[in-house]
């Protein structure tokens, strides 16, 4: 699957049924190229000066499903 495919995928909460918003960057694992983190950005760039959503940072390996439209992530938040 390519980055840009992903990225136009809304990203679901399964604990709280919650849209965080849609991958902006991920990160590797240097070593064995695989994907370690995606990364959600807050809903404004000036999050932390505001206090509005923050940047989410997600371990891969809590992904729990690629679906057409979505991405459900099981994350506490």
């Amino acid at each position: 699957m390519l980055f840009s495919e992903l990225k136009c995928k809304e990203v679901i909460n399964l604990k709280d049924c919650r849209c965080l918003g849609k991958i902006g960057d991920l990160e590797f694992d240097e070593c064995s190229g695989k994907i370690c983190k995606v990364i959600i950005p807050g809903k404004n760039k000036f999050s932390n000066l505001f206090g509005s959503e923050p940047e989410y940072i997600i371990p891969f390996n809590h992904i729990k499903k690629i679906g057409p439209d979505i991405i459900i992530v099981d994350i506490c938040c």
